[in-house]
């Protein structure tokens, strides 16, 4: 009995939390003083118009070419990334795996929540393949089969913090390759960045012609297994074309001129996220959005307007920190140089508190163990009167929480894309809202 009531109380997923995580510790945040306000951070200059009034908690505006930061609202503050958190994903992975590599995902990636690009174990995709995928359309499976493909969901998990620590992305801690929150039992104490953190990571993974490519496109035609006609014909591979959700490529609804790429995100609880990157008369903006009730395209056009009128004419606010040291990534990089954090997934892509949340790694197991004993023990000496209401617990019959059953995680999981389901059970693609984007109607899924 002791033993799988302290498992139970080891794996007992935080509360889920909407807002920005606690505030960094005192000192100048990466990127300089300025930067630690957790308001609307300008340095007025003449002629330069009055920042636009966006319903988004966080944001930055920076010169790509320079690093210039230009404007800013809470530019620090931790906040649920969604499908934005794909970008440091990709800065991680797109030069360790080779885009020709052939990948046969597991059935675990495959029933992932969320999005998906509709991947299957009985097949091999190649990595570019996964990666167009992740980029253009947000598809989970892609993100758990890419993570697979480099060692693991682990590993991958510790690669990317590894990533953040190189980039100085000092407001982000990864426990997803695909930026789900509740799905996983995160909340922004376990998973979260920030608007200066995105920027980081689409700047470095912008640097990868390989990326650009994944970002840029805006239809690609994904691999799948041949229909009977197609088998008919002797076809071995069919397929189907995927689309771009990033709106404000060229051709799409809010096409922007001059756009390089970028990825948006959507989750109940992080809302609407986005980064991109453009380039006109020789500059080059990037701009990111977080936490957001209205339609992070349309708001980030405004940004990036605002960004290429300023450029040279605002006294900057700060600085976008430049990479590490390379080496020491490499050497920590497939070891345990990565940081895990405290609530996580395991290799085989299920959901897991680990031990590290209540005093670091087995220690912290073997010590809450021991209290849990100590109080098993007092209560088997003084018995607790058994509350009214049934064997579950005070109130209704049963509705105490069964920590034997698989997470129940409640209100956490409010929303289109849950519903409190068993992580068992197969993602209900009828929760999806395929519609198109209109002005914050848009779900990217989870993502």
């Amino acid at each position: 009995m002791i033993a799988p009531l302290a498992a139970a109380c080891l794996l007992a997923p935080p509360a889920a939390a909407a807002g920005p995580a606690a505030a960094a510790p005192h000192g100048d945040p990466v990127g300089g003083p300025q930067l630690a306000s957790r308001g609307i951070v300008l340095n007025t200059a003449p002629g330069v118009a009055a920042l636009p009034k966006l319903k988004f908690s966080s944001y930055l505006v920076a010169d790509a070419d320079t690093g210039e930061v230009l404007a800013a609202k809470d530019p620090h503050g931790q906040y649920l990334p969604a499908s934005t958190l794909k970008t440091l994903t990709s800065a991680t992975l797109v030069t360790k795996l080779d885009p020709n590599r052939l990948v046969q995902p597991s059935q675990k990636a495959c029933d992932v929540e969320g999005t998906k690009v509709g991947l299957t174990p009985s097949m091999k995709y190649k990595v570019s393949d996964l990666f167009h995928a992740l980029m253009m359309m947000s598809a989970n499976d892609a993100a758990v089969t890419l993570a697979e493909a480099n060692g693991g969901m682990r590993k991958t998990i510790a690669d990317m913090n590894t990533e953040a620590k190189y980039l100085h992305a000092d407001d982000t801690l990864a426990a997803s390759p695909n930026g789900l929150d509740v799905d996983y039992g995160l909340n922004v104490h376990t998973q979260h960045t920030s608007a200066y953190d995105l920027v980081l990571f689409l700047r470095e993974a912008m640097k990868s012609p390989q990326f650009r490519t994944y970002v840029q496109a805006t239809q690609f035609h994904f691999p799948a297994p041949p229909t009977k006609k197609e088998k008919k014909k002797h076809k071995k591979v069919g397929g189907y074309p995927i689309f771009t959700h990033n709106k404000l490529l060229p051709g799409q609804k809010y096409g922007y001129r001059g756009m390089l790429g970028g990825k948006n995100g959507y989750t109940v609880h992080a809302q609407q996220t986005y980064v991109a990157e453009a380039r006109r008369d020789g500059h080059t903006i990037i701009v990111s959005v977080m936490h957001g009730e209205t339609s992070p395209f349309q708001a980030a056009a405004k940004l990036l307007d605002w960004g290429f009128a300023a450029r040279g004419k605002v006294q900057p606010v700060g600085t976008l920190a430049a990479p590490g040291n390379a080496q020491a990534k490499k050497h920590a990089d497939g070891e345990s140089g990565g940081v895990l954090p405290g609530t996580s997934l395991d290799s085989s892509g299920g959901s897991s508190a680990l031990g590290y949340e209540i005093g670091g790694g087995t220690l912290g197991a073997l010590l809450a163990i021991g209290v849990l004993f100590a109080v098993y023990r007092r209560r088997r000496r003084h018995p607790a009167p058994r509350p009214a209401g049934g064997p579950g617990g005070s109130g209704p019959a049963g509705s105490a929480r069964d920590y034997g059953a698989p997470y129940d995680h409640g209100p956490a999981n409010e929303g289109p894309y849950n519903g409190g389901r068993s992580h068992s059970e197969p993602y209900n693609d009828a929760s999806y809202n395929e519609a198109p984007y209109d002005d914050g109607s848009y779900n990217d899924g989870a993502r």
